[in-house]
């Protein structure tokens, strides 16, 4: 599970500033940030480019508004558009500011966000 752990640590600075409980979690090839057990956001390294990622999840009333902010494009995985979903490259996150921005985006659709159903567990 690849990730830009400097990355990974201003998230974590700016829900520490905003006061917003969360849990991490090592999913989908890096790590994602949930927050009221939802997947909010996360972040991995980009295999082809080997340049960090911002997973976004702002759901579908946002989702061409953030497409149309720059440096932002489709989350695609197994060739498939996940919708609400977004890349931010490293050039959109560079700043703080920026970060903070895709950060607040994602918290804001988080209390509108379903829950993934839980995996049986299949021990006996």
């Amino acid at each position: 599970m690849a990730y830009d752990e400097f990355l990974a640590d201003r998230a974590r600075q700016i829900l520490a500033e905003n006061a917003i409980g969360h849990e991490e979690k090592k999913m989908m090839g890096g790590l994602c940030f949930m927050v009221d057990d939802k997947m909010c956001f996360g972040m991995h390294i980009d295999k082809n480019t080997n340049s960090s990622l911002l997973m976004a999840r702002v759901g579908p009333d946002n989702y061409e508004l953030a497409l149309a902010r720059d440096h932002c494009s489709e989350m695609m995985f197994t060739g498939r558009t996940m919708k609400g979903f977004v890349f931010v490259s490293e050039e959109g996150i560079d700043t703080d500011k920026d970060l903070e921005s895709w950060i607040k985006l994602c918290l804001e659709y988080n209390p509108l966000a379903k829950r993934s159903k839980k995996k049986k567990s299949t021990k006996k």
